[in-house]
């Protein structure tokens, strides 16, 4: 299955390693998953994760990174008409769309209603 994750999934992957997040991070790491991302995507992902307020282990960040860089599905979409109350939030379901893929998230209210859009309790 292809998915988009929405950087607050990685955050709280790395935050609480038991939860339902960090599940699915690991069932991409295992390869059950494809994740579909862009340079845009990536580059938050790398300065989010970087971020001092989150005291993340940097060698534990890197490989995270190294592997989404390497594994990952890299695309280059075309940005889609929908308005968005958080422009940040737009290329994650552009990416979504374009590639057919599931967007999961951990916070729906940041999207339009639509079927590839899940929660991280629904996968």
């Amino acid at each position: 299955m292809k998915i988009v994750l929405d950087t607050n999934v990685l955050v709280s992957a790395m935050l609480s390693p038991r939860g339902k997040p960090a599940e699915i991070v690991r069932r991409f790491f295992n390869g059950e998953f494809t994740l579909c991302c862009d340079d845009r995507i990536f580059s938050e992902y790398d300065e989010v994760l970087h971020r001092d307020k989150f005291h993340f282990d940097a060698q534990e960040v890197r490989a995270i990174l190294d592997y989404i860089r390497f594994v990952g599905n890299y695309v280059e979409v075309p940005a889609s008409a929908i308005a968005f109350a958080d422009e940040e939030d737009r290329k994650f379901y552009d990416v979504a769309k374009f590639t057919g893929a599931i967007l999961i998230t951990g916070n729906l209210r940041h999207y339009p209603a639509d079927p590839c859009i899940k929660s991280v309790n629904e996968i």
